[in-house]
């Protein structure tokens, strides 16, 4: 189940690519020998020859050759539901014919390449439509300020609205854990821009803080169980046996149901460094421990602001989905750039097995929540995954998207093209390169999965 859903999340991922290359290329007077969805053998092939519409099951490259296949676009559905295909005449080799790709204009070229990311936005947007509509908007409030940390500390207080973290605008709750994550905490003081009766003012905290750990690690929202997703070697955990992948039960009496649950009881339970009683679950079997914590230095805020409230009209839907977008976009490109600086690994990079992992995680914490609950966590997953391959095919590298519109964009300095056959060189080069890293990156997403 976990793979299908995946496979199917990936292909209308890049059969949406495919098509607004597709769509702009036909606009543009561009031959389009086949669009196909799939790939492998072609099951159920369809196109409008001069004879009328013919609709044929298993058709072999080999008949496209008769004349009543010629000149039109053939419409395949293939055997493997992996992806697509967008073939057009003249991409990649001289072709004398009127509806060659390269024989139209430098900007008629651009928006065929172009499309295909931004199709990927575009489909990111409408799965974001549905998730705000059904879900509601993430909003920056203050819902949690955590006893003697930080924020509390520095007067910020519940209800407050977070508008700015260090200069870094804030629209939406999730901005301020993703910016603390490529921005760590260095230990000087954060500035925060709040919003409160209306009001704009400013504050300023110390985010050098004394806690006490346990040595666990766990998915902390509220679509998300209890589930101990990483011991910490030498913890209090695991010196008293917990294990990854034990479920919380309750904490000093207090029963958990979810991660948001957990994560404030934790925030409670980790300032006194006293023993904290747990009640866990471990293949149905339940035992309870009692642990105690070690001190432990760090840096935080101390507060949790996401909050979610109803969409409201739909103007605010589609104003917040251009904000998620947004969102992801930013990240994307943030996190490359700190992989490029080295301040991310390889090990937080994932591919076609880690992205598998990741959804079948998905669909397994939230199917016990209930089937809606797991349709909208899977659209969530579509809106990263397609903002991600929208970037990713921007990048000026060789063979992708973005290194064809490099090109292009020199074709339109120079006034004339690059040798289309050295350009060719280079896209196949860097077509290599990128299956290196392909097979670097599944390896790597195989050598996880195994530790």
């Amino acid at each position: 189940m976990n793979i299908i859903a995946a496979i199917l999340i990936f292909t209308v991922i890049v059969v949406i690519h495919e098509l607004g290359h597709f769509l702009l290329a036909k606009k543009n007077g561009i031959g389009v020998p086949e669009f196909s969805v799939g790939m492998g053998p072609r099951i159920i092939t369809f196109a409008k020859t001069a004879k009328g519409p013919v609709c044929t099951f298993f058709c072999s490259q080999k008949k496209f050759d008769s004349e009543d296949w010629q000149e039109v676009t053939k419409y395949s559905w293939k055997l493997f539901p992996i992806g697509g295909s967008c073939a057009m005449i003249g991409e990649d080799e001289d072709n004398e014919a009127e509806n060659a790709f390269n024989n139209k204009g430098v900007w008629a070229r651009f928006s065929v390449i172009f499309a295909g990311p931004f199709f990927n936005f575009i489909l990111a947007f409408v799965f974001s439509v549905i998730i705000l509509a059904n879900n509601g908007i993430d909003t920056p409030e203050v819902t949690y300020l955590y006893d003697n940390q930080p924020a509390k500390e520095a007067g910020i207080r519940l209800g407050d609205t977070i508008r700015k973290v260090n200069g870094k605008k804030i629209s939406i709750g999730r901005e301020i854990s993703t910016y603390l994550i490529l921005h760590p905490l260095t230990g000087e003081d954060v500035e925060i821009e709040l919003e409160r009766n209306g009001e704009v003012q400013t504050v300023t905290l110390d985010p050098n803080y004394e806690s006490y750990m346990f040595g666990f690690s766990y998915n902390a929202q509220s679509t998300s169980d209890t589930k101990i997703a990483e011991i910490t070697g030498d913890s209090p955990f695991e010196k008293a046996g917990i294990k990854a992948g034990d479920r919380i039960i309750s904490v000093n009496g207090n029963a958990v149901t979810n991660g948001e649950q957990l994560g404030k009881v934790m925030a409670q339970e980790n300032t006194t460094g006293e023993a904290v009683t747990f009640e866990i679950n471990r293949n149905g079997l339940e035992k309870t421990y009692v642990v105690t914590p070690e001190p432990h230095k760090t840096k935080t805020l101390g507060l949790y602001a996401e909050s979610t409230v109803p969409a409201g009209n739909g103007l605010n839907v589609i104003k917040y989905s251009f904000i998620e977008v947004k969102y992801w976009i930013e990240t994307t490109v943030a996190s490359l750039g700190r992989l490029v600086t080295g301040k991310l690994s390889m090990d937080d990079v994932s591919g076609p097995v880690g992205i598998v992992d990741q959804v079948g995680s998905v669909i397994d914490e939230a199917s016990s929540i209930g089937f809606e609950v797991m349709m909208m966590n899977i659209l969530y997953m579509a809106v990263l995954l397609s903002a991600n391959l929208g970037v990713m095919n921007l990048l000026p590298l060789p063979a992708l998207d973005g290194g064809r519109l490099v090109f292009i964009l020199i074709e339109a300095v120079r006034g004339k093209p690059v040798d289309r056959e050295k350009e060719g060189y280079v896209h196949f080069g860097g077509f290599v390169v990128l299956m290196l890293f392909m097979v670097f990156v599944l390896y790597n997403d195989i050598l996880k999965l195994i530790r």
